[in-house]
């Protein structure tokens, strides 16, 4: 594709310039010099008017002291002559190929960036951030991730904050080892103690038994001894007797009485068990708590990289105007750097391939106050431009070599360039050279 420079540019009676004829280099810098007040801006405002329309007409563009209205005349790479002059300053575009058109033509190409850089090179970082972002196609796309990402890291910070709520509480509960996993309940011991209570009873009952059968053997022995005569009756009573007795002796010989001293204590410290029972339940349910919200913060931390792996693919993937160049949390970001971080030099290369990428067709920019940027940094993004082929015309205060040329008193130094015949003769004859850069 075509990129449309400036070739030739000549201006009369516009602001500070009296008469100025430029032939800018085709691929690079033209630095355009001199001392403060000399006319060097208004080179840049008449090109802006001349490409740019009538939004960028100077409030008074003629020439004070002038009698004669403003002139300019711009000559481009692809053939059109562009032209205002006459009292109404009126655009008269020149097409060798035969087309007609005003500034309708003149916007296919002339990016009004370009033309007004300092537009863009003031804007906030989010500004410049979207401008490239509109101009890649992927800015909906982007500002979608984004606010998906913004409000998972709300809601992953809030579930922090409670997780380690929880993870305090839990860690400040007291935990009884010794306690039992669940509350003890008094009317289940009670019932405990009584079943002990009736299976002792039994038991008594059984050795009173033993001792009332032994009494009967006594009783049966002492008979026999008296009464021989009912010997045979009494012999069988007593072999029964003895054979009860025997089965009796059987039964109690291994009977062991159970202890309710456990079941008492624990009647008796059944609050202070609860107590520490209900502790160990606060603890674990805490400890609970604290894990499930440190597993949702761990499971939004996954989904918040998930978006951020998505807007670096997105963005990845993007045609970006330059390499290293992209977008962080709606930011610019060269090199690894945020606007305000970047170089004077990697200002102007992000601001320059930006507007290139705005309209490829425009292929020059107009720069103003370059004074402010050192000769090397001005030198590297000059070579820049060449490599790029970009064509850039800045002004600098400066009457110095870096200068191309220089404005002085509303003339090229060296010899105004004459736009009107009829003023030739008001200027003294002397060679004018282009500077280059």
């Amino acid at each position: 594709m075509e990129n449309i420079k400036i070739n030739k540019l000549e201006i009369e009676n516009v602001k500070r310039v009296k008469a100025v004829k430029i032939e800018p280099t085709p691929a690079g810098l033209t630095v355009v010099g001199g001392k403060n007040n000399q006319g060097k801006t208004s080179v840049l405002d008449s090109i802006a008017w001349a490409l740019g329309g009538e939004k960028h007409r100077p409030s008074q563009p003629q020439r004070e002291g002038s009698v004669l209205p403003p002139t300019l005349k711009v000559q481009l790479s692809n053939g059109l002559i562009v032209e205002r002059k006459g009292k109404n300053s009126d655009l008269k575009v020149t097409d060798p190929n035969g087309r007609k058109g005003g500034q309708q033509l003149l916007n296919e190409f002339v990016e009004q960036l370009a033309i007004d850089l300092p537009k863009f090179m003031e804007s906030t970082g989010k500004e410049k951030a979207q401008t490239l972002l509109k101009i890649i196609g992927v800015g909906d796309q982007l500002v979608k991730i984004e606010i998906e990402e913004h409000e998972l890291y709300n809601q992953r910070r809030t579930i922090g904050q409670i997780a380690d709520q929880k993870q305090k509480y839990a860690d400040e509960q007291v935990f009884y080892q010794e306690a039992p996993k669940e509350l003890v309940s008094p009317s289940e011991l009670i019932k405990q103690q009584q079943d002990i209570l009736a299976r002792n009873g039994d038991n008594q009952r059984k050795r009173e038994k033993v001792e009332q059968i032994k009494w009967t053997v006594t009783s049966l022995q002492s008979e026999v001894a008296a009464l021989e005569k009912q010997l045979q009756i009494k012999k069988a009573s007593l072999d029964q007797s003895l054979n009860d007795l025997n089965i009796a002796q059987m039964d109690a010989l291994d009977l062991q009485d159970e202890s309710t001293a456990e079941l008492e204590a624990s009647i008796a410290n059944i609050d202070e068990i609860n107590r520490k029972v209900r502790a160990n339940l606060d603890k674990e349910k805490a400890e609970e708590d604290a894990k499930n919200y440190k597993d949702q913060y761990d499971s939004l931390t996954a989904q918040i990289n998930q978006l951020r792996n998505a807007k670096f693919e997105l963005l990845n993937k993007a045609d970006m105007p330059l390499p290293e160049l992209s977008v962080e949390n709606g930011e610019l970001i060269y090199k690894g750097y945020k606007w305000d971080n970047m170089s004077g030099s990697n200002q102007l290369k992000v601001a320059t391939a930006i507007v290139r990428k705005l309209n490829p067709k425009c292929g020059f920019v107009l720069l103003d106050k370059l004074e402010q940027m050192d000769l090397d940094t001005m030198n590297e993004f000059g070579h820049w431009l060449e490599q790029e082929g970009l064509q850039a015309i800045a002004t600098r205060v400066s009457t110095g070599d870096e200068c191309s040329i220089i404005i002085e008193d509303g003339y090229v130094q060296g010899k105004p360039a004459i736009i009107n015949p009829e003023f030739e003769q008001q200027f003294e004859k002397k060679e004018w050279k282009v500077g280059s850069f």
